[in-house]
């Protein structure tokens, strides 16, 4: 039987759910055929053009929507000008029109089970009296409590959101932090949720390298500041750039591509002024490469970078972002909590401490082998029970069944 998979990401800032789905893309197409006897294929939907020029497996594509950011008192096009609402009907009216077309066995959001302001609410709706399988897929953490449970409720509470899936997937390890006994997803949720380890292992190479431009990975030995998207990276930027090094090392120090260019050019000259052993870069094609040869790494705590984090055994500082949401802080203090990072308050780190962090751990490495980093591994499986021809027993999942 032949599979089709749409997945969907807002993308309103950043890029950790395009990346989260482009991940479970390429572990779908590479596990998925030998479950169902046939090929799988489908299209990844993303609201931020950079989604988009990250390759794809044979049979896959992307569907890039009109961006929307987030704006004073919600969200607003990104450049378009057009009223938020018509935007929102734009997008909804796109992706159904698409979904239409392309009849998928299986959909997967990220994060966001209705989108932006509720654009997925009729694509559902559509979907589900077509007989797709409809899944969400949440990283491990997704806020307080009590912050968690405010934005069921406006969603129109637990039970509304579960009607609309068959399934939710909980990217992490049970082990190390639950949403389910935290209170972030309320029983009527939390029946349908399963853990299937991190999306560590087995992530895919970002775009490659242009001929021109090869991979800015200094001569070891080296340490890394990573900030991800780099869009709220500056003061931990600052801090590290300024920082003194240890002895021997080089850094490298990747702003990520959506830190605005005046500001990189700060970072560049701060960096200048520090160290000349210090290299500033935009972006990279190789970063989980990086982190794995580095000698210790600094990072901001959101999902994907720590799951290429802790596919290595680099030691890591984590420095999450505290403003807007308390995921990164608490994702960053679950793992602390089972000695896989070491973490230090955004509002409290300095120079100094990173350069004593530094010269400390780059004189040893992390053992994180006690974490379930699998999930890319998992997912196939999942996806294949919720398949009319799939496979019915896979006990490999039970254990993560809560």
């Amino acid at each position: 039987m032949d599979t089709t998979i749409a997945l969907y990401s807002h993308d309103s800032v950043g890029l950790g759910h395009a990346r989260r789905n482009r991940a479970l893309a390429y572990a779908l197409a590479e596990h998925l055929p030998a479950l169902t006897g046939g090929s799988v294929g489908g299209l990844l939907i993303a609201g931020h053009p950079d989604a988009g020029r990250d390759p794809l497996p044979e049979g896959w594509d992307w569907l890039v929507l009109p961006g929307m950011t987030r704006a004073r008192g919600g969200y607003g096009a990104r450049r378009l000008g057009m009223d938020p609402s018509a935007l929102r009907d734009l997008r909804s009216a796109t992706i159904d029109a698409a979904l239409a077309a392309l009849e998928p066995d299986l959909f997967i959001a990220d994060r966001h089970p209705f989108g932006i302001d509720g654009e997925l609410r009729p694509v559902l709706a559509n979907l589900r009296a077509r007989g797709t399988a409809t899944v969400l897929g949440l990283r491990e953490v997704l806020d307080s409590p009590r912050v968690a449970a405010a934005e069921w409720e406006a969603l129109g509470g637990a039970e509304h959101v579960a009607s609309f899936l068959d399934a939710i997937w909980v990217y992490g390890d049970e082990h190390v932090y639950d949403p389910r006994r935290t209170g972030e997803l309320p029983p009527a949720l939390a029946q349908k949720a399963c853990a299937t380890g991190y999306l560590a292992h087995g992530r895919p190479a970002g775009r490659p390298a242009s001929p021109d431009r090869s991979s800015p990975k200094p001569p070891p030995p080296y340490v890394l500041t990573v900030l991800g998207g780099g869009s709220d990276g500056m003061e931990l930027a600052r801090l590290a750039a300024a920082s003194r090094l240890p002895e021997g090392h080089r850094h490298l120090l990747i702003t990520g591509p959506q830190m605005p260019e005046r500001d990189i050019a700060e970072i560049r000259d701060l960096a200048a002024a520090t160290s000349e052993a210090t290299t500033v870069v935009r972006s990279a094609a190789d970063v989980p490469e990086l982190i794995a040869e580095a000698a210790a790494v600094v990072c901001m705590g959101g999902y994907n970078t720590m799951a290429e984090v802790m596919a290595t055994d680099t030691p890591a500082l984590v420095v999450p972002r505290s403003r807007r949401r308390q995921e990164q802080p608490r994702r960053a203090l679950a793992l602390a909590a089972v000695g896989a990072v070491e973490t230090r308050e955004a509002e409290a780190v300095t120079s100094a401490h990173i350069a004593d962090w530094w010269s400390r751990a780059v004189t040893g490495r992390t053992d994180r082998s006690h974490i379930d980093l699998d999930g890319l591994g998992i997912v196939a499986q999942l996806a294949a029970g919720l398949l009319p021809a799939a496979v019915p027993t896979l006990p490999e999942v039970s254990r993560h069944v809560g």
